[in-house]
């Protein structure tokens, strides 16, 4: 970090949009969900679903979790994005699961998993399934009730469908984690936790309860949204730092700036 570097500049990259398991934010509810998911997969189950809107977290905890078990656990793989290929969904798996290039039919894959896996002794985790097709998933709930691998998949909640009765896993799914956002007190600490990432203590101290929840108005606590809402505010102090410094308070975050972020976005009517 450069001496001359703002404060703002460097605030504002800590609201980058990441999956990264390390930028995961130790909240109590976080918490309990990670480790609610640890104890879910020492289960003898078939599948595991973690569901809830874009943006709530659903990939860090995933992430977290494959970061946390894979130290420990050679047979737990993760697919950070979908692969929407039929044929290279199945390659993927195979590589992953027996580290081999060797092209063989799906058939052939479920002969080897039954022949060469132990009972319960494979982890796959999955983000995003809902974008993997209707064949993808008939190949998961296949793989699945050879007892010997177990999916731990993400999917949005949607107001279409309830995904947890989703026919292809209605009946595989033995546990379930509905993701929910954080309360605005829950929100200010993530958002002060993030600054503090960073040890840009002053900011974060700036960060209080009015202000929270003006952001908490527009964002309900998603993260996603939550983060570009930072994002945005704080690149518009690092602009007004740059040409108009005599404007900024530097001892609290002001709720001009905040309603220019909030009308940058879209949240309010200019």
């Amino acid at each position: 970090m450069k001496n001359s570097e703002s404060i703002y500049s460097i605030a504002k990259e800590c609201f980058v949009d990441t999956e990264d398991a390390k930028n995961f934010i130790n909240l109590d509810k976080s918490i309990y969900y990670l480790e609610k998911l640890k104890e879910i997969v020492k289960k003898p189950l078939k599948m595991v679903l973690l569901y809830g809107e874009p943006g709530i977290g659903k990939s860090i905890i995933l992430n977290r979790l494959y970061m946390d078990l894979s130290k420990n656990d050679p047979n737990i793989h993760i697919f950070l994005s979908p692969i929407l290929d039929e044929k290279n969904f199945e390659k993927a798996l195979q590589r992953k699961i027996f580290g081999t290039e060797e092209e063989i039919d799906f058939n052939k894959f479920v002969d080897l998993i039954n022949e060469k896996l132990e009972f319960n002794s494979t982890i796959i985790l999955l983000d995003e399934a809902q974008l993997y097709s209707k064949a993808q998933m008939e190949k998961i709930r296949i793989l699945s009730d050879t007892r010997k691998i177990k999916f731990v998949i993400t999917l949005h909640k949607t107001e279409e469908e309830d995904l947890i009765a989703k026919g292809h896993f209605k009946t595989r799914i033995w546990e379930s984690i509905e993701l929910t956002p954080p309360s605005p007190n829950e929100l200010e600490i993530y958002i002060q936790k993030k600054l503090l990432m960073k040890n840009l203590f002053n900011l974060a101290s700036q960060i209080n309860k009015k202000n929270t929840n003006f952001i908490y108005k527009f964002t309900k606590g998603n993260y996603r949204e939550t983060n570009k809402f930072m994002f945005n505010l704080f690149e518009i102090y690092e602009f007004y730092e740059k040409n108009r410094p005599s404007k900024i308070n530097y001892s609290k975050i002001t709720k001009k700036f905040l309603e220019m972020a909030a009308i940058k976005l879209g949240y309010i009517n200019a």
